[in-house]
């Protein structure tokens, strides 16, 4: 009894294991994604900047560019660089939330392993 329970509760922390590294891995992502938009907003700004304010330029909206005035194009680029800021910010309080979980999970695992060596031992057995 005590050991299909051990083994359920096994599962279970395997399964929230996997889950929560999923999610982390998703949030690194994003974060990567996040750094990348605002770098490259970052870079728009700087190249703006050198343009003197008579200049034409365009904005790309698909295959298209459309005639925007210099100001406009800036304050879009300052925008997506501060939200980009915003979420990596969110994203990494996210993260450390979801390795604050891992551990738990790991400590969870520790500890099943220590009531139970029988169990420990059968796992060290598998061949992974």
């Amino acid at each position: 009894m005590a050991d299909d329970a051990n083994r359920s509760a096994l599962l279970e922390i395997q399964g929230r294991m996997i889950e929560t590294t999923g999610k982390i891995k998703q949030v690194q992502n994003q974060m990567r994604t996040k750094e990348a938009e605002k770098k490259r907003a970052y870079l728009t700004m700087e190249e703006l900047k050198q343009v003197p304010d008579d200049t034409n330029v365009y904005k790309s909206i698909g295959r298209t560019f459309v005639l925007e005035s210099k100001a406009t194009l800036m304050n879009e680029q300052e925008n997506k660089f501060k939200d980009s800021e915003t979420s990596i910010t969110s994203l990494q309080s996210s993260k450390e939330y979801l390795e604050k979980q891992m551990s738990e999970v790991e400590n969870n695992f520790r500890e099943l392993l220590q009531q139970d060596p029988a169990l420990a031992r059968q796992i060290m057995s598998m061949n992974v």
